[in-house]
């Protein structure tokens, strides 16, 4: 049934079944108020998951959802866990992450070799992490654990470094027959640093964060990286990555804030420092000056033209913006001022649906906006619950009583997509082989204007 809209008077409430103006209660100062307006949100999302049904494959969204958003679902939810301590969901999301590894534990499962590329495996992999990270229930001895599932793609990701043009970098897609495979985009060499610098942060191997500056010297290389430190989406390698599409979205600047703040952790370098301070000034053109510090999604939001994809990107600058704050502490104050305004705009936009609490898109917005899905009710939880970062614990490592198991040279000999001459990733017991493409066949999640902004001369954002 289509969602009326929430802005309905009584009478038509009577006439249509439309709930009045209800929105989700959120007292910032109340941690039970958090948890439950968190729970309501949850819940919601939750309901759009069909993947426990009978006959339907546990881990999968169903249309229009790509793959990708499902591994960012289940990220999203293991965060639930982390910030409230609800259990409600934890046996389907440990199906799913398990599910979806594949029978070579490396996040390219069977369902999905039409459909997967690098930054797709890489959001399943974040989530692995963050299980890894947040102490969430190991899996039975007898299956794949977090650290070892992150590992895996790692170093098949490695292995797919691409010296042979523009220098190096990871392609968007994994395999040369697919559309996209010219694309070297930001978010696929995004989450591979912020996967390294987790990596190198948790197992304190230093040959992860060796990685992890390659991978950001790169970028700024081909300037995917502004001076300024803003992040554009991609760039093509059939013109030698000589010029780059300049659409800024938030997911990007979220992926390498954190990623960089892990780094410093873990390096103490004063240039890491910096960098985490240019990308959290540069991310102000993701936040509104009325309502003030309210995030927004500004290549698409003000046009009316966020896809499917596009409305689920405020969740990872939400979630990876909380996460800086517990790894670069000197940030707390400038990112909770931007988290807390936007989790009171998000529950306030909460007000929609036959329920009178689902989740609409436009934060800037006081009531609902008509928009609803997984994306929208993403970005409401992660933001609502990224208020709660100040109690919760600081991510584990192997030296701080992390759990999970690991394994430094999984993936090597599995599914890790046709070899680019990138070698190895130079993990201690890896020895990689080459994998043809007839060991698994994927490509990318669909993003709007990619090709068509590099070839076409792109979509230029003003900063």
């Amino acid at each position: 049934m289509r969602l009326f809209s929430s802005i309905c008077a009584l009478t038509s409430a009577a006439l249509l079944g439309c709930k009045v103006v209800n929105a989700i209660s959120l007292d910032l100062n109340d941690d039970t108020s958090i948890k439950n307006a968190a729970a309501t949100v949850a819940y919601g999302m939750m309901k759009y998951y069909t993947g426990n049904h009978t006959g339907d494959v546990a881990g999968n969204l169903p249309a229009p959802y790509y793959w990708w958003e499902a591994g960012a679902t289940f990220g999203a939810m293991i965060d639930y866990w982390y910030y409230t301590g609800d259990t409600s969901y934890n046996d389907a999301v440990t199906e799913a992450m398990l599910h979806q590894a594949g029978p070579d534990n490396d996040y390219m499962p069977i369902n999905q070799t039409k459909t997967e590329g690098n930054d797709d495996q890489g959001f399943w992999a974040l989530a692995a992490m963050s299980a890894a990270e947040n102490k969430y229930p190991d899996p039975p001895a007898d299956q794949p654990q977090w650290l070892a599932l992150a590992q895996a793609v790692f170093n098949e990701q490695a292995s797919r470094w691409d010296p042979s043009t523009c220098g190096g970098g990871l392609r968007w897609q994994i395999f040369s027959f697919n559309n996209g495979y010219n694309y070297k985009n930001t978010i696929s060499n995004g989450c591979f640093f912020n996967l390294a610098s987790r990596l190198a942060k948790y197992t304190g191997n230093k040959t992860y964060s060796d990685w992890a500056a390659k991978s950001w010297d790169w970028s700024y290389s081909v300037q995917l990286i502004s001076s300024d430190y803003h992040f554009f989406d991609g760039t093509d390698d059939t013109i030698n990555c000589s010029r780059v599409d300049h659409l800024q979205w938030t997911y990007n600047a979220g992926v390498y804030l954190l990623g960089s703040a892990v780094m410093w952790n873990f390096t103490e370098d004063q240039v890491w420092k910096d960098r985490v301070n240019g990308i959290l000034n540069a991310t102000d053109i993701f936040f509104q000056t009325n309502p003030a510090n309210v995030m927004y999604e500004v290549a698409c939001e003000p046009q009316n033209t966020c896809n499917t994809d596009q409305r689920s990107f405020k969740a990872y600058l939400s979630r990876w913006m909380a996460a800086t704050t517990k790894m670069a502490p000197w940030t707390t104050d400038y990112i909770m001022t931007r988290i807390n305004a936007s989790a009171q705009a998000a529950a306030a936009q909460c007000n929609g649906g036959t329920d009178g609490v689902t989740c609409g898109l436009k934060w800037t917005q006081s009531t609902w906006d008509g928009q609803y899905g997984v994306g929208e009710q993403m970005s409401a939880l992660e933001v609502i619950q990224s208020t709660l970062i100040g109690n919760a614990p600081v991510p584990a490592s192997n030296m701080t009583g992390g759990t999970s198991k690991g394994n430094p040279s999984a993936g090597s000999g599995g599914s890790g997509g046709s070899s680019n001459g990138g070698g190895s990733s130079g993990l201690p017991g890896e020895s990689n082989k080459p994998i043809t493409t007839g060991d698994k066949v994927g490509a990318g999640f669909l993003t709007a204007f990619v090709l068509i902004g590099v070839i076409g001369g792109a979509l230029w954002m003003i900063v």
